[in-house]
């Protein structure tokens, strides 16, 4: 089958394609966002975090366990066990060896004050893309995505606030963190606090965007 379709006046876009295609645009996007030099993403400031203070595991492995913590912490909150989460390790597991990936061969862009401020600006609109077809593929995703989304059903709060709200938890857990245990702010710059309290609003924006033109189906729905 086709991955994208034309059907009336939106075209159908395959959901598994779009999990794909998401999961490699924000794994690549969380290491350019660090390698320009303006912070890490809100997201992955956390198992950063946990990654500089106990250097014995590596970003990627850190990252799936912070996600795992969170996929626990949806059941909990839901109450019961919910199969499909589980599923969301394996893609968690995926994201976080393409962040290892991503992290041998980055060093070879040029680094210059320019090329800084791009590499922002391009992750951080890669992360907002990746993020917001997370969103709609219908499928389990990335738990830092699946999270804050999750999060909005069961409390009925809109989705821009809880991420933003999840954002910023991130980064005050992350402050305290490095603070605490090497004495300094590690992994935060002024990009990390921009998209933090941005990123939530401008994914909304995009995923309006991507419902007037794209209706995403994949097997769950059938």
């Amino acid at each position: 089958m086709e991955a994208v379709l034309t059907v009336g006046q939106r075209r159908m876009f395959r959901g598994e394609l779009a999990l794909a295609i998401a999961v490699v645009l924000n794994s690549f996007g969380v290491v350019l966002m660090l390698y320009s030099g303006s912070g890490i993403s809100a997201i992955s400031s956390v198992p950063y975090a946990f990654s500089e203070v106990f250097p014995v595991l590596s970003l990627g492995t850190w990252t799936y366990l912070f996600q795992g913590l969170l996929v626990l912490s949806l059941m909990v909150l839901r109450k019961r066990f919910v199969p499909p989460y589980l599923f969301s390790f394996v893609v968690g597991f995926i994201f976080g060896e393409l962040l290892d990936v991503h992290e041998m061969w980055i060093n070879i862009l040029p680094q210059n004050i320019p090329f800084r401020v791009l590499y922002f600006v391009v992750s951080y609109l890669l992360i907002c893309v990746g993020i917001a077809l997370s969103n709609r593929c219908g499928l389990p995703i990335i738990p830092t995505d699946l999270f804050p989304r999750e999060l909005a059903q069961i409390t009925g709060l809109p989705y821009p606030r809880i991420k933003i709200s999840f954002d910023v938890i991130c980064l005050a857990v992350t402050a305290g963190m490095t603070l605490f245990f090497l004495g300094h702010l590690d992994g935060l710059g002024v990009g990390t606090i921009v998209a933090a309290f941005t990123m939530g609003k401008v994914i909304g924006l995009i995923g309006e965007q991507m419902d007037r033109h794209l209706q995403f189906v994949c097997f769950l729905k059938h």
